[in-house]
């Protein structure tokens, strides 16, 4: 009796660890997951618009705490705020702050918190490096060869429309998306830049030259009568140089319907932007004088999301060597108001492009192809 009492006893504790073991699991998978965001810009519309989808959106559908930084300044405030997101126990870090993401990958690694990138995208070089960092998660957004074409788009649609005089503001050369940008409309508008008419050939020497040397710009038929990049003290002194010569059209790479909307629309000088779709910009293409957007849209940023919660949920999103995602995305474009409301009111509230829906299809596990097929649907 004494043995099969003890054998009993023995069955009961392995059967009460058992049990212990599997509340504990799900627990684990029950454990509300916190996101951190790091963020540069804290006011401009679109990133307002991506905020509210993932605290409005996904938050409320997917069960996630997202805390967004203060406005990040430089390298040092990314990496102390992705140390004290750590010690506070957060599950990821996602980014739409880009002074130094190869720190900001190695710091999140070293404290054990996936990361991915939200807003542009790593270059070549950088992605080779840290692709096979289990912690990096990866990047969705414009490839450089997209945002090239995006650029090319814009400056052919114009010198398909007839113009012959434009201005161009290059934003923030060196940052490699504007860079391939400028290069683009260059290309588009049928100029060549130190004799090259290809992407490489033009961004290489806009790397070099850390912005447009007008001496290098041959056209045809379009003649460039002014560039200028950055924002500061003699910015709109430039802007106001190239307004007052009347050109057909402004073609900026990103930013110009932030700075310049009032200056240009005042001044009936038709524009275009490669930016976002946001009520400010709806209002510019109705009333003012926008007349191309290139954009994104606020759920653009919904499939990092759903791989971030994947790599959480220890399903990780992997090609078939164990690499981290690295998908472009394809820009959205209007030239009309009925083309843009069409956009803009689609993505919006309870039913964004990216909605619950179409999200679920890649949560849990799922293949790279499948994840891949999900984005370019969109």
């Amino acid at each position: 009796m004494k043995k099969i009492f003890a054998m009993l006893l023995a069955l009961a504790m392995v059967f009460a660890l058992v049990a212990c073991s599997g509340g504990d699991n799900k627990a684990a998978d029950d454990k509300p997951v916190k996101i951190g965001v790091l963020v540069a810009d804290v006011s401009g519309e679109e990133a307002l618009g991506f905020r509210a989808y993932y605290e409005n959106y996904i938050a409320k559908n997917y069960g996630v705490t997202f805390t967004y930084t203060e406005q990040l300044a430089d390298a040092a405030a990314e990496k102390s705020a992705i140390e004290k997101f750590a010690a506070q126990g957060y599950d990821a870090i996602l980014s739409l702050s880009s002074a130094d993401r190869a720190t900001q990958i190695e710091t999140a690694a070293a404290n054990k918190l996936y990361y991915a990138v939200v807003s542009g995208m790593l270059d070549d070089a950088q992605f080779e490096q840290y692709k096979s960092n289990p912690y990096f998660v990866g990047q969705i957004g414009p490839s450089m060869q997209t945002e090239f074409d995006a650029g090319y788009a814009m400056g052919k649609h114009f010198a398909d429309q007839g113009v012959k005089t434009v201005g161009i503001y290059g934003a923030f050369i060196p940052n490699p998306m504007h860079v391939y940008r400028t290069a683009g409309v260059l290309a588009g508008l049928g100029c060549t830049y130190g004799g090259a008419s290809d992407k490489d050939g033009i961004a290489g020497q806009l790397f070099g030259d850390q912005g447009v040397d007008m001496s290098k710009v041959a056209c045809g038929n379009v003649q460039v009568i002014g560039y200028f990049q950055g924002f500061g003290d003699t910015t709109f002194d430039e802007l106001f140089g190239i307004v007052g010569q009347a050109p057909d059209a402004f073609l900026s790479v990103g930013m110009a319907t932030t700075f310049f909307a009032e200056a240009l629309n005042g001044a009936h000088i038709s524009y275009a932007d490669i930016d976002s779709f946001t009520s400010g910009n709806a209002a510019n293409m109705k009333d003012g004088s926008l007349v191309y957007l290139a954009g994104k849209y606020s759920s653009s940023i919904g499939p990092i999301f759903a791989a971030t919660l994947n790599a959480i949920k220890g399903n990780p999103v992997r090609d078939e060597n164990g690499n981290a995602l690295s998908l472009s995305q394809n820009y959205l474009v209007a030239t009309d108001s009925a083309a843009f409301d069409s956009i803009f009111n689609g993505d919006k509230g309870d039913n964004p492009i990216f909605n619950k829906e179409a999200l679920d299809k890649v949560i849990g596990k799922v293949s790279y192809s499948d994840f891949a097929a999900l984005v370019a649907s969109k």
